[in-house]
Parts: structure tokens; sequence; C-alpha cells
């Protein structure tokens, strides 16, 4: 399996880095954390400038017709700088699966918004990733047109910028859909919540509120499928972000080790500090290759369950340690919390939770694993 990037890619990688380095850096993300919004509306529209918003998009609508691998290598530039704009939820868990599954009208309607940066999604993924059945938190009831749905999803990325939120939901007889809701109809509200790395993930509550069956993406008929699929690209664009972020602070760390010193030598002379910043290379590594495969398998059309799930593990488990190997070399500065290497730590820390930590996403491979074993026993 060969993982060198294509001509098309290593210019996606050339034009999101240096669109991030020339335009985030850490003064700009500390004045953006003290607004109310928390997010860079003049990096989003130079990301739409450049043609970045539209990757996974289809041509017909305005975008490039790349997938998740390409969507991959952007958020991993979004993770060197840590820059708070909407990149997951919009593109991935709003914009992707609305170019899979959504209908001719609904993709209409929102994709060439995204690509202009005139449109921002998301999609309440957190009640399904972490219920032991994977079934959503909000109940939806048969309705005149369409459906009416109850209940809670909470922490939804951003959702108090976006246009439109995909809200997966549970029919009575436990099939699934996925809705379209506009967050400012009636019976709909959000609750605002902040998260450890400072951004705003508000809690959706839905009262009655109605979605017509032209805002349905998928009914029951097909909706288990689509919110799965939906998970694994969600899932494996989380690790990319990791990866991303991992890759900054280590960055940073061996910048800070080479300069600072002690006993008449510089740090990064230590043995104890050189195995300890090797470990995180070798950490990040095995994070970038198993999160490729993921999104390789997925953009190839196979199934990418296991692999997503695999990878999700590995950057969270991994993840975690890289950032607080990176937090701790850093000595008396990784402990204040105004110092940059904070803020990769917050990053890697949410990074690690969202959609399941790493013993969720460990517990359900190894039920895969089993599972698996019993089918081939009994057969």
């Amino acid at each position: 399996m060969d993982f060198s990037l294509s001509d098309e890619q290593h210019a996606v990688v050339e034009a999101a880095t240096g669109l991030f380095s020339g335009l985030v850096d850490t003064a700009r993300v500390v004045a953006l954390e003290h607004t109310e919004d928390r997010v860079d509306r003049e990096l989003w529209a130079a990301l739409a400038g450049a043609d970045l918003l539209g990757l996974a998009v289809p041509e017909r609508f305005g975008g490039a017709g790349y997938g998740l691998m390409e969507l991959c290598l952007l958020l991993q530039a979004q993770g060197n700088v840590v820059a708070p704009v909407p990149l997951w939820a919009t593109l991935v868990l709003g914009a992707l699966p609305l170019a899979r599954f959504g209908h001719p009208a609904q993709q209409g309607r929102w994709l060439p918004g995204v690509v202009a940066g005139d449109v921002m999604l998301t999609a309440a993924l957190s009640g399904s990733a972490n219920s032991v059945r994977g079934l959503p938190s909000i109940e939806a009831t048969p309705h005149v047109g369409g459906w009416a749905l109850r209940g809670t999803e909470l922490a939804v990325p951003q959702a108090h910028l976006a246009n439109c939120i995909l809200v997966p939901a549970r029919s009575p007889d436990g099939r699934v859909l996925i809705a379209l809701v506009d967050p400012a109809s009636p019976g709909v509200s959000l609750e605002r919540a902040l998260t450890t790395n400072r951004e705003v993930h508000p809690h959706l509550h839905l009262d009655h509120a109605i979605v017509l069956s032209d805002n349905i993406v998928a009914g029951p008929e097909s909706g288990r499928a689509v919110l799965d699929d939906m998970l694994v690209a969600a899932s494996t664009a989380l690790c990319a972000l990791q990866v991303g972020v991992c890759e900054e602070a280590l960055r940073q760390t061996a910048a800070h080790l080479n300069q600072r010193t002690q006993f008449g030598r510089p740090l990064s002379t230590f043995q104890g500090t050189m195995l300890r910043a090797a470990d995180a290379a070798i950490d990040i590594e095995a994070m970038r290759v198993t999160l490729q495969r993921a999104a390789w398998l997925y953009d190839a059309g196979r199934d990418a369950t296991d692999a997503a799930g695999v990878a999700k593990w590995q950057a969270s488990e991994r993840g975690q340690r890289t950032v607080h190997a990176t937090q701790h070399l850093h000595g008396g500065l990784g402990a204040d919390i105004t110092y940059p290497i904070h803020r990769y730590f917050l990053w890697g820390k949410q990074l690690e939770l969202l959609l399941g930590g790493p013993s969720h996403h460990l517990s359900r491979l190894g039920a895969g694993i089993a599972t698996k074993a019993l089918t081939e026993a009994s057969s």
C-alpha cells in the first residue's frame, strides 16, 4: 500500500500550509478566543478564496471533486496552527455526507455556499458515537409531511455558526434517519457550551421540531448506513487534526530543547529528553499511517469501519501521550496556560475524547473481533 502523495495532494498541502502560516499566529488565536463566536472569519474567507473549502465537493457544484484524504491534509495543516475555523464541522460533518448521500435539491441548496464560504454546516454525532448500540439521542416520530424531532444532542461542533445541522434521529421502530435541521426554526434551541480547547460546541435541544420530507437526507431504510459512513469519516478526519496538532507541538518542543541549556549544555543533548522526543515522533508516525489507511479505504469505496476505529484509538492514545510529553519537556513553561504549547495540549486532549476516547474504541474493536470469531466458529 503506497501512501505517497499525488501531485494534486502536494498542491493541497502547499496551499493550505502557506495560507495558514501566513494568516495565523499565536496573538491572533488568543484574540479570537476572547470573542463571542471564536471563529476567524477572515481566515474562512481566505480559505474560500483559495478554493480549499470545496476540496471534497463535486465539480458540478463548484468544488474540486476530491475525497477524504485531501480533507485530511487540509485538517492536518489546520492542526499545525490550531486555527479557530469550523473546517471539520463544515467540510466533514456537513458537506461530505451531503455530497455523498444528499438529494440533488439539497446538494444544490447547500454545497455551492460551502465552496464560496457563505455557508457553515455541522452534524450532531456525539450521541450516536458514544451510544452502546450506536443509536442517536434524538427521537423522531412521523408527522404530516415529515418527522417531529425531540431530545438533546450534547456538544454539537460549532452549531452556533451553522446555517444547517445534520441530525441523526431514531424512529419508533429503532431505525435511523438523517435530517437537515435549521437552527432558527421553531422547536430548536442552542445552549452555549465551551470545550476543553476553548471552542464553542453548543448543546442542541429539539422540542417537537418539524422536519419536512424534502429535508430528510436519508430515511429509515438507509439512515443506518449513512450514519455509519458519517462516523467513519468524522473519526478519520479527527485523526488528521490530531496529527497536525502533535507535529507542531513536537516541532516547538524540539526548538525549545535546542535553545534552553542546563549545566552548560542544550537540553536536547540529554538522553532523557532525546528519548522522550523520539517516542513522540514514533507515536506521530503511527497515527499518520493508520489515518491514511482509513482515509484511503474510505475514498476507495471499501469498508473502513475497523480501520477508522484503529486510527481513532491510535490518535486518542498516542496523541494524548504526545501532547503530554511535549508539555512536560517544556518544564515550568509547559504549566503556564498562556504559553503556546499549552494550547496544543488542550487541542490534543479535546481530540482524544471527541467521538469517544481510546478505551471506547478499543472495546468496540474487541467486540468486533469477538463477534467475527464466534461467527466463524459457528459456520
